[in-house]
């Protein structure tokens, strides 16, 4: 018969032993006398390595510390050496049903190679390397399929089933059923772990689980705790058989248990309040800590009652036996009233080590005359209790191991100081009430009493009683205003789903409709719904209807709404839908116009060679903003060069003869600017007589975010409409954020001049925003001209906007980090333990949660603290990597080849001219040519910038690096080089880690925000110098960057958190001081040693 504990960490595990190595390992299996260990923690590299490192092989699939690693000490002479077999465990913390799941895994593998094959697997979805515990945010059905595809012996167990935040059945964020989380692939799954609250006959309560084999596991997170669960077997000495134990039952002979009271999480709790309630005192409470109000801890044993269709006293026929068990230092210590871990008591534990052998031998089998001669006769009683039972406990609750009495006071005579262990004077070993821990309502002061009072009012209340006046509206549920929320599209009249303005917007018929849309109004709804009625309900052809968003993803998903409100209408396929500028391009490749779109790099070059040429005092860069704003209908070439450290310097004029020979450049080498192809469309459409390419798809014209546009894209939109039959605008002018592109808040009041017969609409409710966020940004922008601005809030109150000032930015970012960490409920258990009162009871995805900040410059610290909070992250929006010449000179060549310039002698002459002075001149290109060409359409793009890397001896490229990070969100290389072209704000997105997360925080600009919408949202930095942004370019202006900020404000649905330092932003005085909480944004080390950049570097 071997004992063995499979679920163990190392110390690369958060908040574990730095003692957690093989060699203490393999010590503390001796000395506790198990059999086979799990290593642990097998997708770190490092631990890997150390593994690889100091075992070898034993048995077939198991593992064996070599020889002369082993510590030698008395307490562990006569115990064979262990077997290691290769765990570890996984942590999904991801959405399904509508739910935040979080799901351990415990994987065991029949070697390291097989680890090493999985890892990389699991290396593509997510951070593996800061933590022995990686945090995915992968759904369990898919980590269990990638793990058996990847290793078809692996054994998959989920975790600690019952925990109550990080379980398959727990009650925060687990599931109801096992089918529910793994779905067809549950016949795959064939063993459970219990978890220290829970025992085998508390999980046969459950007939769902019978055909289920059930293990412990102590899930040590230091050596001296292995043991503290484990499992029997009676099976051959090796992996086979481990997994016919695990998987078919075949020899598991039964489990090593935790009295389940001891476990932190048995019975129902408020640790702060000191409170232990059993699940039917927690149920008289309706869940609510009647001391603090806050909403209580559901422990295991409530939780196994809400799923049990059986009896307590339950027994399965033909069941394991199981034997429960306390470690023997515990027991020792309530001999001698000392802790566990005092010296005293470990000197008398490894005593009784060195006489009478291993821990286990000694708990289960030895002599009780020989445990008294040594150890003494109380702790042969106390032993004899254990083996009959005899236990009794205040049960764990929230976070709390339970307090162990295992000794009558008559037992204790001769013992002081053993108060927390005595039973009472009458001997009586059944569980006390605790009622006893609920503190006595009679001496509470007011604020309690009033409080229990209300409880008990609300459950004596009729379910029916009417709402109170100025009672909150939950979220989600309607506004007494006789509005109601739009909701999903259920028949086949979407109007019916409408609120009186969209609905007055979709069946508008003047040729001019112009809908001014405040944030969370249903803009894209109505578009949507706009779009629906034309073609189903007034039959207009797909054909004939061309939409205008503002970014690509936009497009998309405009796209995808409308084929879900008009399903099987192949013809949708039909209708334009795009940014200007992937519209203007369509429009130009379908005329037969042969172009090239210039990459940043060959514009660069250009724009080099102008600057030189005419002693022009500005940046390449900086000339190339000009010409857009030139091309893009400003009017002006000229303006102020601005230095490295952002101060004006002299007036610079930019001449028509540079610019002219700018675009003469561009033209011989067959190339156009971004900026041309808006340009070239509008030359070919004012030259056309018969209105034809206007005929093909502008009958019906319709434009998303048009406070957006500029002045050349505003002609555009006239020239479109020019024979059209009706034109459709959407838009708002206090979100118009792109001043320095040409766009103008007054848009609205230009097109009612231009066309004097438009039908002007004005969407005023918000199903986005909670109140609270909206009293703080209404005021804000009511400072800008015009009449105060006015929203109707359709959702629920919620929490107060939180405005927390912090001593610097670094402190701002590590202070988001731990919200962060707080809102998930945790990143993981010792999170969960320690910062209880933090955590939120409905705990978040991290996909919920954004950072919005002004300038991508802010973004390196967030990242660097999130990093190291292990939290997963993208970056939306285009970043300053993107002008790295090693990036430039990627793009330039990737474009080049996929765009079958090398069939043209002169534009491959020039490509790989400029490619050799951004990439290096010592490169063969016409090699690289033959080595990539095919794979630019076929291979993940990741793999390909992977081998150009290697090839060009670009991995040591932190630019590079972050140029791959983008790489993963994308099918091909083609598709990648695509987004790079027509891309606009969030369309461009990079991993924050070596892989494309499924769930992750997003960090953005506030100009890249537009559009979005968050449940929560953080932003970071509004401080004097950011907001408004002051920059040597000229005067700051003020409303745009108030609207900017506006912006940012409404993309947070339900909560809203501003972070400032230093001195805060002046706008923040706009915002009215009862419409926000201010607060001290605290971080960990607050009153102890000054924190450093240093402490958050990689």
């Amino acid at each position: 018969m071997y004992i063995g504990d499979l679920h163990i960490h190392s110390h690369y595990s958060r908040a574990t032993s730095k003692d957690l190595t093989p060699e203490y390992l393999d010590l503390w299996a001796r000395k506790k006398g198990i059999d086979i260990v799990g290593t642990g923690d097998f997708t770190h590299p490092a631990w890997r390595a150390e593994l690889a490192e100091k075992l070898e092989p034993a048995e077939p699939g198991l593992y064996i510390l070599k020889k002369e690693r082993m510590i030698r000490h008395s307490c562990a002479a006569g115990s064979p050496q262990p077997r290691f077999v290769i765990s570890g465990e996984i942590s999904s913390i991801y959405k399904k049903n509508d739910k935040v799941r979080k799901v351990h895994s415990l994987i065991l593998l029949p070697s390291l190679e097989d680890a090493e094959i999985l890892s990389r697997r699991l290396e593509a979805i997510g951070n593996i390397h800061s933590d022995g515990r990686p945090i995915l945010g992968l759904d369990c059905h898919d980590l269990l399929a990638i793990t058996l595809d990847a290793c078809p012996e692996a054994i998959y167990v989920p975790a600690h089933i019952w925990t109550p935040h990080f379980s398959l059945f727990g009650a925060f964020s687990g599931f109801d059923t096992i089918e529910e989380c793994y779905e067809e692939l549950t016949p795959q799954i064939h063993a459970l772990e219990t978890g220290l609250s829970s025992d085998p006959s508390m999980n046969r309560r459950l007939s769902a689980l019978d055909s289920f084999h059930l293990i412990s596991n102590s899930d040590a997170h230091s050596p001296a705790k292995l043991g503290r669960e484990a499992n029997l077997f009676d099976i051959p000495m090796s992996y086979d058989g481990l997994y016919g134990a695990i998987q078919r039952g075949e020899g598991l002979a039964g489990t090593i248990e935790f009295f389940p009271e001891e476990g932190k999480y048995h019975f129902d709790g408020h640790r702060k309040c000191h409170l232990c309630l059993s699940p039917s005192q927690a149920r008289q409470y309706n869940g609510i800590c009647p001391v603090c109000g806050k909403k209580l801890t559901t422990g295991v044993l409530h939780r196994i009652e809400q799923l049990a269709d059986r009896q307590e006293d339950f027994i399965l026929p033909g069941g394991r036996p199981y034997e429960n068990l306390v470690p023997l230092p515990e027991v020792i210590a309530a001999c001698m009233g000392s802790s566990s871990a005092s010296v005293k008591v470990t000197r008398q534990y490894e005593h009784m080590l060195e006489e009478l052998g291993n821990e286990f031998h000694i708990l289960r089998s030895a002599g009780l005359d020989d445990i008294s001669r040594i150890g003494g006769q109380l702790t042969a009683q106390g032993i004899r209790h254990l083996r009959e039972g005899k236990v009794d406990w205040r049960p764990g609750y929230d976070g709390e191991y339970g307090t162990m009495k295992l000794f009558a006071s008559s037992e204790l005579d001769s013992v002081e100081g053993q108060l927390s262990f005595i039973l009472d004077d009458n001997g009586n070993e059944n569980l006390p009430s605790l009622i006893s821990s609920i503190p006595d309502t009679a001496s509470m002061p007011n604020p309690v009493e009033s409080r229990l009072q209300e409880m008990s009012a609300s459950r004596t209340a009729s379910d029916g009683c009417a709402a109170s006046a100025g009672q909150m509206v939950p979220s989600g549920q309607t506004a007494p205003d006789g509005l109601t929320a739009p909701v999903g599209h259920t028949g086949p009249n979407a109007l019916e789903n409408l609120n009186q303005g969209q609905r007055q917007a979709v069946e508008s018929i003047s040729p001019v409709t112009a809908v001014i849309a405040g944030p969370g109004t249903g803009k894209t709804r109505t578009l949507v719904s706009r779009l629906s009625y034309l073609i189903g309900e007034r039959g207009v052809k797909p054909s004939e209807i061309t939409a205008v968003t503002f970014t690509n993803k936009a497009a998309e998903e405009l796209r995808q709404r409308i084929r879900c409100q008009l399903p099987g209408k192949r013809s949708l396929n039909q209708m334009q839908v795009g940014t200007f500028h992937s519209l203007c391009y369509r429009m130009l490749l379908s005329q037969g116009i042969s172009l090239s779109l210039a990459d940043e790099g060959q514009q660069q070059e250009c724009a080099a060679q102008v600057t030189g040429q005419f002693s022009l005092p500005v940046s390449p860069g900086q000339f190339l903003s000009l010409v857009s704003l030139k091309k893009s209908g400003i009017g002006t070439i000229s303006g102020p060069a601005v230095s490295s450290d952002g101060e004006t310097e002299k007036k610079a004029d930019l001449t028509e003869e540079a610019f002219s020979r700018y675009n003469e450049l561009l033209a011989s080498r067959n190339l156009m600017d971004f900026d041309d192809l808006l340009l070239k469309v509008l030359e070919l459409l004012g030259s056309e007589q018969k209105l034809e390419l206007r005929k093909q798809h502008f009958f019906y014209l319709l434009v998303d975010e048009f406070q957006d546009i500029s002045p050349v894209q505003y002609r555009l939109i006239k020239a479109w409409n020019k024979g059209g039959k009706e034109l459709f605008l959407i838009g708002d002018p206090d979100q118009s954020i792109y001043g320095f592109r040409g766009s103008q808040s007054n848009c609205f009041d230009l097109l009612c001049s231009d066309f004097k017969q438009a039908c002007v609409l004005r969407l005023r409710p918000n199903y986005r925003s909670t109140p609270e966020i909206l009293s703080a940004a209404l005021p804000l922008i009511s400072h800008n001209q015009g009449e105060p601005r006015e929203l109707i809030p359709m959702m629920g109150h919620g929490s107060p906007v939180r405005v927390a000032a912090a001593e610097s930015s670094l402190s701002e970012a590590i202070f988001i980090a731990k919200e962060i960490g707080h809102m998930v409920g945790g990143i993981d258990m010792l999170d969960a333990h320690t910062n209880s009162s933090a955590i939120t009871d409905t705990p978040k995805s991290f996909s919920d949660i954004a950072i919005l900040y002004r300038t991508n410059h802010q973004a390196r610290l967030l990242e660097q603290c999130l990093r190291k909070e292990g939290i997963p992250y993208v970056v939306a929006g285009r970043e300053d990597y993107l002008e790295e010449t090693s990036v430039q000179g990627t793009i330039c060549f990737f474009h080049a080849i996929a765009s079958s310039l090398p069939d043209k002698e002169d534009s491959w002459s020039l490509t790989t001219s400029l490619c050799r002075r951004l990439l290096g001149p010592g490169h063969d290109f016409e090699a690289l040519k033959g080595q990539f060409t095919k794979r630019v359409k076929r291979d993940k793009p990741w793999k390909v910038l992977e081998d150009w890397m290697k090839a060009l001896n670009l991995t040591d490229s932190r630019a590079m690096d972050t140029f791959l990070c983008m790489s993963y969100f994308h099918k091909t290389m083609e598709d990648m080089l695509t987004t790079l072209t027509f891309g606009q704000g969030n369309d461009v997105t990079r991993s924050g880690q070596d892989s494309c997360p499924s769930s992750a925080v997003t960090l953005m600009t506030f100009h890249a925000s537009k559009g979005l919408e968050f449940p929560t949202v953080f932003l970071y930095g509004l401080k004097q110098g950011l907001m408004p942004l002051k920059s040597g370019s000229g005067p700051v202006n003020t409303e745009e960057e108030r609207r900017l900020l506006y912006v940012a404000m409404t993309r947070a649905k339900e909560e809203l958190i501003i972070t400032t330092s230093e001195a805060p932003s002046p706008f923040l005085s706009e915002i009215p001081p009862g419409t926000c909480r201010m607060e001290q944004a605290r971080t960990p080390n607050q009153g102890g040693k000054q924190l450093s950049l240093f402490d958050f570097m990689d």
